[in-house]
């Protein structure tokens, strides 16, 4: 997803989502034991009356290692927000539940079924996840706002991405609403009394960070199908037309996608205007975006690929701590910059990704951190300029490093081990190194777990056919190894070289006939470094 603040600055870029192995992480969320969520149904009433929400949450749940105690998240009621129980079932008989701390600890009862239903009555007013407001225009809404972890505040659930589990939404509202919500519609069904029964459903396995509802009045169009998925835009009527436009090129950014990485894993792919905290958030197969991000001037193209990006890395793939969240944020970066590349060619991967640049020296004068950040407790804190812009850099010189043929094999070859599961930085390290051949610990070890990046000082000189370029890191607190190449620049054309750095301090020599009319460092924007000749 993206801020606000992150869309605007970098014009629809990104500029915003451990030490390995994953042992020393610090995603502090008490996972339960043995179980293993499977399924949820979540049957929501919403009224006009008030911001109260009556909600029944039916939840399948698989023991894996013995029937055990296990625990589901929910906000308890607080003055005027959160949720009050009124009742835990398991099947049709009372359960065995305490509700404290904002956790519903449930202890089952007394069977041998390794699968079981349990069945959770309650109501409040939501503070956060759901969003209950105006639109821009006036118009009462109701909009799911999950990441990362604000489930919990109107859907009991494992409020974590390591548990994923098939969802389905059913909305009973006032009939005057239009409701998209994640999933494919089963059901729409007038029940008088000015009341509506909408129904969605998705069988593919996703986080709760990613599910969501929208519920106001939508002017909704399906934009085409692309290998039978259909793409839909859901915008507010007042501008409707625009709408429409700004989000038609969803179908190409998804046909890119499905073609160079593997199958898309959700019912449908709508695009949905909407209130929420972020730029856009990247909800399983029904995409919010900012309520000012329709214009009708077709710029929201950077914005849309990175959102739709998120479908396979973040929503399908999913972080499985919290710290490694680059392989969402990161991905979905690098992944818009290349479907602009697709469309704009490599000059517009060079700008992007040296924009992107900017912003990661920028950063670490103020946060000298490593992208997998070990200290970060609060999984509202792991977003940042590491984990969007440098984790972007990660994969961009992981592609020159390997070739473009290795690269997207090896892509190709993590989404499918990892499709609709969960993966740490290990796991895709582990896959890029079988699809390579090559040793890359200390490729992955010094762009994720080393903070900072190389400080280049450097000059030429040339005398006797012989040019003679002078590097030196001036980092102090590590020597990162490298291929540098250097641009040689004479009568308007440009001849590129490359040297390994792995010292503090390197010379690298070429034979010249005569002198240059220009040096530069990295012309083709592959290595992530910064020029100190000030």
């Amino acid at each position: 997803m993206r801020t606000h603040k992150q869309y605007i600055h970098l014009f629809f870029l990104i500029l915003v989502m451990v030490v390995a192995p994953s042992i020393n992480a610090q995603d502090t969320y008490q996972r339960n034991t043995s179980a293993d969520v499977q399924n949820y149904v979540f049957a929501l009433r919403l009224s006009d009356e008030s911001n109260k929400i009556k909600g029944e949450a039916e939840i399948t749940v698989a023991f894996k290692n013995g029937v055990n105690p296990f625990a589901l998240d929910l906000i308890a009621q607080s003055v005027n927000y959160g949720m009050d129980v009124s009742g835990v079932f398991e099947g049709d008989t009372p359960a065995n539940y305490s509700y404290e701390g904002n956790k519903i600890k449930i202890a089952p009862g007394p069977s041998e079924e390794k699968t079981r239903t349990y069945r959770v009555l309650y109501e409040g007013i939501p503070e956060r996840g759901l969003v209950i407001d105006t639109t821009k225009f006036g118009q009462r809404s109701f909009f799911g706002d999950n990441w990362p972890n604000l489930a919990r505040h109107w859907l009991p659930s494992v409020d974590h991405p390591y548990d994923k589990a098939s969802v389905e939404f059913r909305i009973t509202a006032p009939a005057h609403y239009d409701v998209v919500a994640t999933g494919e519609k089963i059901e729409e069904s007038n029940l008088g009394n000015g009341l509506k029964l909408t129904s969605y459903k998705e069988p593919a396995p996703v986080a709760m960070k990613v599910v969501t509802i929208g519920v106001t009045k939508f002017a909704s169009k399906l934009l085409d199908e692309v290998y039978d998925i259909p793409v839909s835009a859901w915008v507010y009527p007042e501008n409707r037309l625009e709408g429409f436009s700004d989000y038609g090129v969803a179908t190409k950014v998804l046909k890119y996608f499905i073609d160079n990485i593997g199958p898309y894993s959700y019912a449908k792919l709508a695009n949905m205007q909407a209130k929420t905290q972020w730029g856009g958030l990247e909800n399983a197969g029904t995409i919010a975006y900012f309520e000012n991000s329709v214009t009708g001037k077709n710029e929201v193209e950077g914005l849309i690929a990175h959102e739709v990006a998120h479908q396979w890395f973040g929503n399908s793939a999913s972080e499985k701590d919290w710290n490694h969240v680059w392989l969402s944020e990161g991905f979905a970066t690098y992944f818009a910059i290349l479907y602009q590349e697709s469309v704009y060619g490599n000059e517009k991967r060079k700008e992007e990704l040296e924009l992107d640049r900017k912003q990661i020296i920028d950063y670490y004068l103020q946060h000298p951190a490593p992208i997998v950040d070990p200290t970060i407790t609060d999984p509202m804190k792991v977003l940042s300029v590491n984990t969007y812009q440098k984790g972007g850099w990660v994969l961009n010189m992981l592609r020159h490093k390997l070739g473009d043929e290795t690269f997207w094999k090896g892509i190709r070859t993590y989404y499918k081990a990892f499709q609709n599961s969960n993966a740490i930085s290990a796991d895709f390290q582990k896959i890029m190194e079988e699809v390579s051949g090559e040793d890359l610990e200390t490729f992955f070890q010094q762009w994720l777990f080393t903070k900072g990046h190389p400080e280049l000082k450097w000059d030429w000189s040339y005398n006797k056919r012989k040019l003679q370029i002078n590097i030196a890191q001036l980092q102090k607190h590590h020597i990162f190894k490298f291929p540098l190449e250097i641009g040689v620049i004479k009568d308007g054309k440009i001849t590129t070289y490359t040297t390994e750095i792995d010292t503090a301090v390197k010379k690298h020599t070429i034979k010249m006939d005569s002198k240059p009319d220009k040096v530069i460092l990295d012309p083709e924007s592959w290595l992530l470094f910064e020029e100190k000749n000030d």
